[in-house]
């Protein structure tokens, strides 16, 4: 969310970032925010100005009842009363009015990054760069579920029946190959620093609300029924959400924190024949990194964040690239974002397995994350987040590029000791 001040003052701005996402509906929002906080200060004022002659009168009152003036003290009452009831529908106005600027304000969305490219989708986002080379072996790369199948590695049909499409099992040496690849991920970020954390796995309301947008979190969400609970669809979701309404010295920051957690998700849309399997689900599991720093400092941690991903995946031999995203596909809280894609031996392109987003301040003033410096002046703190590895992806991109001719899937050294020592999947 954006500051108000800020709106008020450059509306053109706002107005302009607005058109550079593609979403030109939203503009009549601007000139709404404007002029109902005129309305609203107008009313504050106007209320204030009753508060204050109330308490003046009231003193008046006081004065006259000493003196045994009660008639004249009884005119005043009656002015204190009629005052009394236009301030109480003075206040329930300025209420309202907050309220529409606050919705309005919340759908507004956040100025992004000088450097982020102008497109409508992410078919316009921008290969920054690529790491490893992308091999396309001399024999046929079945669909991932048919090689987890050839391992008796995964169950979907029964899946199907228990929770209904978008649920897996996962068996064997392919479930065990899931639990090597999250733990080795929490190792990989607590050697580069980070705090590990096992977070909520379900978050109230003014927490959704604060980290994302509403057409997100419709999205994304869900609802648990008859409660102000929520099923988080990352664990960056009730990471960022730890720090709600806190202030944190600024000596103590940043704070970098890897968490596990599984992750729920609607997944609405229709989605094409490669993103069948256990690409796009309503069930999965993921490391995930979050920062908490200076404002100076979050250009620097964003760089850092999406290098942590990519060097995962290239210790376990997956070649990978990064993708700066367009304009118009960053959600609406973000100031910058970067994927990273892995390469798909079997589609001979890249595919996302993770994401790496600046937020700025969007979500820290919407859940009131602040910073206290030396000087001991407030202000909100900028939070980051990123996708170490989600496995489901994961396991399609690392099946891929080790598997060999003869059927057998290599397993790199680095994941080698978190799978008791095995060099290879074999049936």
């Amino acid at each position: 969310m954006l500051d108000l001040k800020f709106v008020r003052e450059n509306p053109d701005i706002v107005k302009q970032n607005i058109k550079n996402k593609f979403q030109d509906r939203k503009l009549p929002l601007v000139d709404e925010v404007i002029k109902f906080d005129e309305e609203a200060r107008a009313t504050q004022a106007e209320a204030d100005e009753l508060r204050a002659n109330r308490n003046k009168l009231s003193k008046q009152i006081g004065a006259l009842m000493a003196q045994g003036r009660k008639e004249e003290a009884e005119e005043i009452k009656a002015q204190v009363n009629a005052d009394a009831d236009r301030l109480k529908l003075l206040e329930e106005k300025e209420a309202d009015l907050n309220a529409k600027v606050t919705e309005r304000m919340m759908t507004i969305p956040n100025i992004i990054d000088p450097s982020v490219p102008i497109g409508k989708d992410d078919s316009e986002n921008v290969e920054i760069q690529k790491y490893g080379d992308p091999v396309v072996p001399d024999f046929e790369v079945p669909y991932h579920t048919d090689i987890m199948q050839k391992f008796d590695g995964i169950d979907m049909d029964a899946a199907g029946k228990v929770a209904g499409n978008g649920f897996y099992y996962l068996m064997g040496d392919v479930a065990r190959l899931h639990s090597a690849i999250i733990s080795y991920a929490r190792d990989f970020m607590i050697d580069r620093g980070f705090t590990y954390c096992i977070p909520p796995y379900m978050i109230r309301s003014n927490v959704v609300t604060g980290v994302m947008s509403f057409d997100e979190m419709d999205a994304m969400m869900y609802k648990i029924e008859g409660e102000d609970l929520y099923l988080i669809g990352t664990s960056e979701h009730s990471m960022i959400g730890k720090f709600i309404d806190t202030i944190t010295p600024e000596s103590e920051l940043p704070k970098t924190l890897t968490s596990y957690s599984p992750c729920f998700r609607k997944e609405k849309g229709a989605h094409g024949i490669e993103e069948r399997g256990v690409y796009r689900i309503h069930q999965f599991e993921k490391q995930e990194m979050i920062v908490v720093c200076k404002p100076e400092d979050s250009k620097m941690w964003f760089d850092k964040l999406w290098q942590n991903t990519v060097d995962f995946f290239r210790t376990l031999d997956i070649p990978v690239r990064t993708l700066e995203c367009c304009s118009g596909d960053l959600a609406d809280l973000k100031v910058k974002s970067i994927d990273v894609e892995a390469w798909s031996p079997r589609q001979q392109k890249y595919f996302e397995v993770g994401s790496c987003s600046n937020l700025g301040d969007a979500q820290a003033r919407r859940l009131k994350i602040r910073v206290q410096g030396d000087d001991k002046k407030k202000y909100f703190a900028h939070t980051l987040n990123n996708t170490c590895v989600a496995p489901p992806r994961m396991l399609i991109a690392f099946l891929e590029n080790n598997l060999q001719k003869d059927g057998t899937v290599k397993i790199p050294k680095a994941l080698q000791p978190y799978m008791g020592g095995k060099t290879e999947l074999s049936k």
